[in-house]
């Protein structure tokens, strides 16, 4: 079933351009920013499970997770330079793993301080989650440096998970809360090839639904953990996104590797309804606060559009293994649509602060609102990123996945190549050497230099390009440019004007509104004192454009017809078609509040 698998990132290295840049912000800012919050916050402290009623920072659930991830991001970070610096704060944390696991092999720093008597009892209380992100971690690391004493430790934890849980059935309930440990199974049977661990995988995925497995809470039913119906009876993506997205890369990496036509199908289906009806513009999903969730199919509002960060990665996450199962472009214009987009807003330009909600719409006045309570009565979106969170799953995650973005550019099959993003560099896989040099998506201007024994070069032509040009003989299928004996020079050109968006007439939010989009990127307005976006109308789709090295991008500038109060208006009046014109900045959506407080529109009146 399977048509090609992606490379692993350390086989493709950036030149410069946009993902180099960004990368090095990630090594060089990001990382150290997280790992000092999660330190001050005591995270790592909580690993040696020493925390006593009265003392600061008392341990969560979750937080072993957040250690996990940074250090899964830091081991992608090592593969490409050794840094002692890092590897001596992993490694100290790995002992200190060690030196608290419990003898059966159970570790979770959160169970073993405060409840060491209830482990596997409460199913919503992350803690195959967090073993899950342990094995990710594990692996990465032990590939980067070599040192395997993680990974020894967490086989040692899955081997007691999968008796407690597949043999002696003794644990509280059947499946995981929160999905996670699916798809790292699915990793760690790759890495080691215990085949055990795959059918740890299937078993969690297939034991979903079929058991009562309710926590017994109004606010938590069956829907919002995907355990309403088994997996195979599902076809439409509902409740928690992460959760969901999570389990959906799992049965698709199981679907793959065991042929099953029947598993593919249903993830097929469950990718359609998330990309042809609960997706904003931006790759974001998640619409709804409460939940975190899918809701309704078109439900997409956009001032209080919930789209968590870690939701973005999870459908990228999602849509590269249906890559796997289907060779059609569509899966990659997802991926580069969140890259550039509902992904990249989850970190500031500078790789220091962060957000978790990524809104399409913000307003600073509508924040006072509601200033003489303690607490706002319906939900406001932050509008400025922070340094951590109480719940701080997205930083480590914007840390770990720009740090290894390169496995998204390139897949192979058998005789075929398959360019799936651009950037400048070089891959080498095999005795294959592929090149590009490209300023994307600045422009669309790409020059690949191809060497080896290839049949096949398939580059995407992305779904947002109506003209392009190869200066080569192809075949168009599924979205790809097939090129028989790529070897050489091949030129490929992308028109690359800015256009205009709409959306399903059934998204409501929209009516009567368009978005404005350049190649892959989607732009906003950002307002400023005195303005008001809401109040002015796109006129024309032409727009002047200016490359704005901070930001890393084009920046398009537009006139838009506009309201004005002079002093007379009143608070209504007869209508008046519009006779002020206002001159627009438009920047990329990933790049807004950067710059202090302001409002922002991704979707504006014509």
């Amino acid at each position: 079933m399977q048509k090609a698998q992606h490379i692993t990132f350390t086989e493709l290295s950036f030149g410069d351009g946009f993902w180099k840049k960004r990368q090095e912000i990630n090594r060089t800012v990001t990382a150290g920013a997280v790992y000092e919050r999660f330190r001050d916050t005591g995270r790592f402290d909580a690993l040696a499970c020493k925390w006593k009623e009265g003392m600061p920072n008392k341990p969560h659930e979750y937080w072993d997770s957040d250690v996990a991830k940074w250090i899964e991001g830091v081991a992608y970070i090592t593969a490409r330079s050794r840094n002692a610096e890092l590897e001596k704060i992993v490694d100290d944390t790995v002992r200190e793993i060690e030196k608290n696991m419990l003898p059966c092999g159970y570790f979770n720093s959160y169970y073993i301080t405060l409840f060491p008597q209830d482990r596997f009892t409460n199913r919503n209380n992350h803690e195959l989650y967090c073993l899950g992100h342990f094995i990710e971690a594990a692996i990465a690391y032990k590939n980067a440096t070599g040192k395997d004493k993680l990974l020894q430790l967490v086989i040692k934890y899955v081997d007691y998970v999968e008796r407690v849980f597949v043999k002696e059935k003794s644990a509280g309930f059947f499946t995981p809360g929160h999905q996670e440990i699916e798809l790292a199974l699915f990793k760690l049977y790759k890495e080691t090839g215990e085949v055990r661990y795959l059918k740890l995988a299937s078993c969690f995925l297939e034991e979903r639904g079929r058991h009562s497995e309710s926590l017994n809470l109004p606010e938590f039913p069956d829907i919002e953990f995907q355990s309403h119906k088994p997996v195979r009876e599902q076809t439409e993506a509902v409740g928690h996104c992460v959760r969901a997205l999570y389990m959906y890369a799992a049965m698709a990496d199981v679907a793959g590797e065991t042929e099953d036509a029947e598993l593919g199908s249903v993830c097929k289906t469950l990718f359609d309804d998330i990309v042809t009806k609960k997706m904003y513009i931006t790759g974001g999903v998640g619409s709804d606060r409460y939940g975190e969730r899918f809701t309704h199919a078109y439900d997409l509002p956009n001032d209080v559009a919930y789209t968590e960060t870690c939701a973005a990665i999870a459908l990228i996450y999602f849509a590269r293994r249906m890559s796997e199962l289907e060779t059609d472009s569509k899966y990659a214009d997802v991926i580069e649509r969140v890259l550039y987009n509902g992904m990249l807003s989850g970190v500031s330009l500078d790789g220091k602060r962060f957000f978790y909600t990524n809104p399409l719409e913000t307003d600073p006045r509508l924040l006072s609102r509601y200033d003489i309570y303690d607490e706002a009565p319906t939900y406001q979106p932050i509008q400025q990123r922070v340094e951590v969170f109480e719940c701080s799953c997205c930083p480590p995650n914007i840390l770990r996945f720009i740090a290894s973005v390169e496995e998204y550019f390139y897949s192979f099959s058998d005789d075929t190549c398959f360019v799936n993003q651009f950037a400048s560099g070089t891959l080498t896989h095999g005795d294959v050497k592929i090149t590009q040099n490209t300023e994307y998506p600045r422009n669309g201007e790409i020059k690949f230099s191809v060497s080896g024994e290839l049949e096949k070069l398939a580059i995407r032509i992305p779904g947002w390009c109506e003209s392009f040009v190869i200066d080569r003989p192809y075949v168009m299928k599924n979205g790809y440019a097939y090129i028989e004996k790529p070897q050489g020079e091949i030129n490929l050109s992308f028109e690359m004007e800015p256009f205009l968006v709409q959306s399903n007439p059934n998204v409501t939010e929209n009516g009567g509104r368009v978005a404005l989009q350049r190649g892959p990127i989607v732009y906003c307005g950002e307002g400023l004192p005195g303005t008001n976006l809401r109040s002015m109308r796109i006129v024309s789709d032409s727009f002047d454009e200016r490359y704005d090295e901070k930001i890393g991008a084009v920046v398009l500038t537009g006139k838009l017809e506009c309201d004005k109060d002079d002093g007379a208006f009143g608070l209504y009046r007869k209508y008046a078609a519009p006779k002020d014109i206002a001159e627009v900045e438009f920047i990329p959506y990933y790049a807004f509040a950067n710059n202090g407080e302001r409002e922002m529109l991704v979707w504006f009146n014509v």
